[in-house]
C-alpha cells in the first residue's frame, strides 16, 4: 500500500514538472508605476484601430457595403490584437 502511494506520489510531482515547465514570467507594461498585462494593451491597441477602421470606412463612404458590422469590426479589433500579440511576444 506504502509501495502504491509512494508510486502515485512521484507520478504527480512528474506531472506537476511536466506542466510547469513552460511557466514563465507573463509579459507585462509598466504604464504610470502599474502593470498591465501585455494582451491587454494588444487589445485596446485592437479596439482603437477598429474605430479607426470604422471613420475610414465612413470617409470612404464603404460603410454602407457593409452587412454584418457587429461582426466585422470586432473581428477587426481581434485581428490587430492577435497580430500585435504575434509579432511582439511569441
Amino acid at each position: 500500500m506504502a509501495v502504491r502511494m509512494k508510486r502515485r506520489l512521484q507520478w504527480m510531482a512528474f506531472a506537476a514538472a511536466i506542466l510547469l515547465a513552460g511557466c514563465s514570467r507573463a509579459p507585462t507594461f509598466n504604464i504610470l508605476g502599474s502593470f498591465f498585462p501585455a494582451w491587454l494593451v494588444c487589445i485596446l491597441i485592437g479596439m482603437v484601430m477598429a474605430a479607426v477602421a470604422y471613420r475610414v470606412l465612413v470617409w470612404l463612404k464603404l460603410d454602407q457595403a457593409i452587412r454584418w458590422t457587429i461582426v466585422v469590426y470586432p473581428s477587426i479589433a481581434l485581428f490587430v490584437a492577435c497580430l500585435l500579440w504575434l509579432i511582439f511576444f511569441s
